[in-house]
């Protein structure tokens, strides 16, 4: 009989003992009634480190361009949700007036006037521009004798302007002029993280706070914050830092990882919200992404006197489900560009400002025409190459042909771009005949596929992505499309070619050395994504 208590005494006391080991405090139950009510990134492809401000109910964001020409896209918002590019920021080479490599701005708006301010790195450090319109025109930059990177701009209710850089380094500006009215004062030390930049400065409940990125552009990035009284200082931290990252149990597996460098805006409906980025991997463990850093939104709660919480543990799902503005959607950009309009549309770049003569729009005949220059993609300069980010982990991009070089050192084509390496889909002559090849360089590494025969004419190419692999085919005559090379996309990955930018994919012509003479004719370029 007293085997028989003991035994059910035990039964009993497993339900009570098991629930005495303390729960993982960052594991959420998914909650299956839940509605989605939008979706992260909200701004998808290459644009990093997002900058937002508010003008009555309309919301402007910017985004860093590096090297690519125009710089520094404008979108506006009504939602915060939903974006459309309205402009860039530095569309004139006189603007800057040399190389550009544009690192990570800051929008506001002050008394009628846009603000952008921001580092290009090559040479000058850092400007900004203004603009009564944030479409643009933006003026002339205005130089600022501020050191390092990520600078910001801040108005304080006097109307006094300062700035701050990734040191910490806060001066008062003549904002007319760009001149410093103080000295360059150390404000805060950030937290202790590696790579601290991007500070943002708030005004909120008679504090002034200052939030910054920590830990650098991968893995380990996080974004922290303190506060003060005096803008000078001395600044607390928050006890709860970081207060955004997926560095942590409760970020470990999302899709999205690498999250920061973000910024705060308040609505007019009064809710807080954060801009913030981060990247999407095309592969398992190690994680490889070619997408660039994408601009997401995640809900804010900001207590008065109290720090602000973001997304209520920190971290950033692709599906949201947080009351958002009321939603006003917005035409997307068309899937294919058959160039009618002598302008390219917003979603085009160049690597660096363009010559003149390397790029011909002929509305009239619905054509792009390129000659190549003697720059091959990833030498200094601007080679003769324009494309548009991939904003979709699987799409297909495909364009129509013309090109029949004499000369053998000729070839045109389409490419897929990131950081100076280049996948190229070539076109060229050999031996007097026109033949089709893959060229894979990443580093000091180059692999050439078989070459394929052409017919006479025009040829359709086509990329498509998969997520883990590019695919490259061709098709003549309206034939169906043939494969021609499979290439592993972690190659093309920012985590093996480095820095900061994103895949492109575009048209290019080159003279690999010499000018070239016969122009690269392309009648259509169509891209079709699902995320």
């Amino acid at each position: 009989m007293k085997n028989l208590f003991a035994v059910i005494f035990f039964l009993i006391s497993i339900p009570i003992f098991s629930q005495q080991v303390n729960p993982n405090p960052w594991v959420v139950e998914p909650n299956a009634d839940a509605v989605v009510t939008y979706r992260n990134p909200v701004i998808p492809g290459f644009y990093p480190d997002p900058s937002v401000c508010r003008v009555g109910d309309d919301y402007y964001l910017v985004n860093s361009t590096f090297e690519y020409f125009p710089g520094v896209p404008v979108f506006h918002s009504k939602d915060l949700v939903n974006w459309k590019q309205i402009g860039h920021c530095i569309d004139r080479e006189e603007q800057i007036k040399g190389e550009i490599n544009i690192f990570a701005p800051t929008i506001r708006h002050h008394n009628g006037t846009f603000y952008m301010i921001t580092t290009n790195v090559t040479h000058g450090g850092t400007f900004y521009v203004t603009a009564k319109d944030p479409a643009g025109p933006w003026s002339e930059a205005i130089w600022v004798d501020m050191p390092e990177i990520d600078p910001d701009l801040f108005f304080d209710d006097d109307g006094r302007a300062y700035v701050t850089t990734s040191t910490f380094e806060l001066a008062e500006i003549n904002i007319e002029m760009g001149e410093l009215l103080s000295e360059r004062k150390k404000i805060w030390n950030s937290t202790g993280g590696r790579y601290p930049e991007a500070p943002h400065i708030y005004k909120k409940d008679g504090f002034y706070y200052l939030m910054a990125a920590e830990g650098g552009t991968e893995e380990a990035h996080m974004v922290t914050i303190a506060r003060s009284h005096n803008i000078w200082g001395p600044y607390i931290d928050n006890p709860a830092n970081p207060i955004a990252t997926h560095i942590n149990y409760a970020g470990m597996g999302k899709p999205i990882q690498g999250i920061g460098h973000a910024d705060i805006i308040q609505a007019h409906d009064n809710s807080w919200w954060m801009v913030i980025h981060g990247y999407r991997s095309v592969t398992g463990y190690p994680p490889h992404h070619i997408l660039g850093r994408e601009t997401c939104l995640v809900p804010v709660s900001w207590p008065k006197g109290g720090w602000p919480v973001v997304n209520g543990n920190g971290t950033v799902d692709v599906e949201m489900i947080h009351a958002t503005l009321p939603q006003i959607q917005i035409s997307k950009n068309a899937k294919r560009t058959d160039f009618d309009v002598a302008q390219l549309g917003f979603e085009w770049n160049y690597i660096q400002p363009p010559g003149d003569e390397t790029f011909q729009v002929d509305d009239q005949k619905g054509q792009l025409k390129i000659v190549g220059s003697a720059l091959q993609i990833g030498e200094k300069g601007s080679p003769a190459f324009v494309g548009r980010r991939l904003t979709d982990i699987r799409f297909s991009a495909t364009t129509q042909l013309e090109f029949d070089p004499e000369n053998e050192n000729e070839e045109a084509g389409m490419a897929l771009v990131n950081n100076g390496s280049h996948f190229d889909f070539v076109l060229k002559n050999k031996d007097g005949q026109r033949v089709l090849l893959v060229k894979l360089q990443f580093g000091q590494i180059t692999y050439k596929s078989e070459e394929v025969l052409l017919a006479p004419g025009a040829v359709d190419l086509k990329i498509e992505g998969t997520g883990p692999e590019f695919i490259f085919s061709y098709a003549q005559n309206n034939t169906v499309f043939k494969t021609v090379e499979t290439a592993d996309a972690r190659f093309l990955s920012t985590q093996t070619v480095g820095w900061f930018t994103g895949v492109y994919v575009g048209l290019y012509a080159t003279g690999n050395g010499k000018e070239a003479d016969a122009p690269a004719v392309y009648d259509w370029f169509e891209y079709v994504g699902s995320n």
